[in-house]
């Protein structure tokens, strides 16, 4: 696979207006991708969907790998009379980073409006001005009323994102708004691409939730639709690695993520070893990684009886802003280490994994 189409595949996706519960079009693009290596799509009703490429074995087991297509944005919430736009955000962002900057409103005939936010030059600053909150901040598209900016096709509840063009920065790094988590949604369509030939010992259901950036929204849906008997997460996370190697917070450069604790989830030791043994093998640049945060994975590996999950993912630099600094060298690493760990699935193996060589050492 030529790295320039992937490179195609992430302006487009990082570029179009997914904001969470408007993922329309990022699920329109990522099924068009999809659908030469697919032998059907299933979905749910919150808008999560999943390709599958069936084995010929029968009572194959099913596996699950899922990105989510929202990325974190705004909606409106207010239209004032000179013509700006107040806002909510919808996903966790700070407050002190907006101000100045271009986002762009999708109008409710899907086209993309592009505006400022409002920010107080110096020369009218007193020093006596406080951090402004979302709430306060308002969005400048260059109307001069509310009727204008309703002719331009805005109401409130329209959604809002960054405006951040996909940029090539150096050989190996980019800037672009969504990484969070168009990553997932561009290694979703290439690790089907990948495996087109390949015959698998397993059922393998691809695709991506919504709304995991208001609180891991439409991952239970999902699990429950597919009752998969283990789960890949493809997601990307923060890096805290501008001032040099912070922890284990995410290095760009340093390869894939072995995510072994986040918020949400703690990865199974058969689970982590599993996936080490294919770095080594293979020869897979990886690091361990702790967060904060949280996945769709703090959903999934809860449904059911209990679902073995993992999140095979990458770091970037200043996700939840405008624009995240990536090293797609990162990114090739992830895909590789998924494509062996779907390839070397086995019965066996999925029985190890759900249920931990129970009794082994007693």
């Amino acid at each position: 696979m030529q790295n320039d189409k992937t490179l195609e595949r992430i302006k487009t996706l990082t570029e179009l207006h997914g904001a969470p519960g408007f993922e329309e079009q990022v699920r329109a693009f990522m099924k068009k991708e999809m659908k030469p290596y697919v032998d059907e799509f299933v979905t749910n009703h919150m808008g999560g969907f999943f390709g599958v490429k069936k084995s010929k074995k029968a009572n194959a087991k099913r596996v699950m790998i899922a990105a989510h297509m929202d990325e974190i944005g705004f909606m409106v919430t207010n239209i004032t009379s000179n013509g700006m736009l107040q806002f909510t955000n919808l996903g966790g962002v700070a407050n002190d980073i907006w101000q100045g900057q271009r986002l762009q409103v999708k109008n409710r005939e899907g086209q993309n409006v592009i505006g400022v936010v409002a920010n107080i030059p110096k020369h009218f600053r007193t020093g006596n001005e406080a951090a402004p909150e979302i709430k306060d901040l308002m969005l400048d598209i260059g109307a001069e009323s509310d009727n204008e900016v309703r002719e331009r096709g805005i109401e409130i509840g329209d959604t809002i994102v960054p405006y951040a063009p996909f940029t090539q920065l150096t050989e190996h790094r980019f800037s672009a708004k969504a990484w969070d988590n168009r990553y997932g949604c561009v290694i979703a369509i290439e690790i089907l691409e990948l495996l087109k030939d390949v015959e698998l010992d397993v059922d393998l259901y691809v695709g991506a939730n919504v709304q995991e950036e208001v609180g891991l929204r439409g991952a239970k849906a999902s699990a429950e639709l597919i009752q998969p008997d283990v789960a890949f997460v493809v997601d990307c996370s923060p890096a805290n690695d501008i001032k040099g190697k912070q922890q284990l917070s995410g290095e760009l450069g340093k390869g894939t993520l072995i995510r072994i604790k986040d918020g949400t989830m703690i990865l199974q030791p058969t689970f982590r070893d599993y996936l080490l043994n294919l770095t080594e093998r293979f020869e897979i640049n990886h690091q361990y990684y702790i967060s904060p945060g949280g996945t769709d994975g703090g959903e999934i590996h809860k449904a059911n009886q209990g679902i073995p999950t993992a999140v095979i993912g990458v770091c970037a630099r200043y996700i939840h802003s405008t624009n995240a600094i990536f090293d797609i060298r990162d990114y090739f690493a992830a895909r590789q280490l998924l494509k062996q760990a779907i390839i070397n699935l086995d019965d066996e193996q999925i029985n190890i994994l759900q249920f931990q060589n129970e009794g082994e050492n007693l």
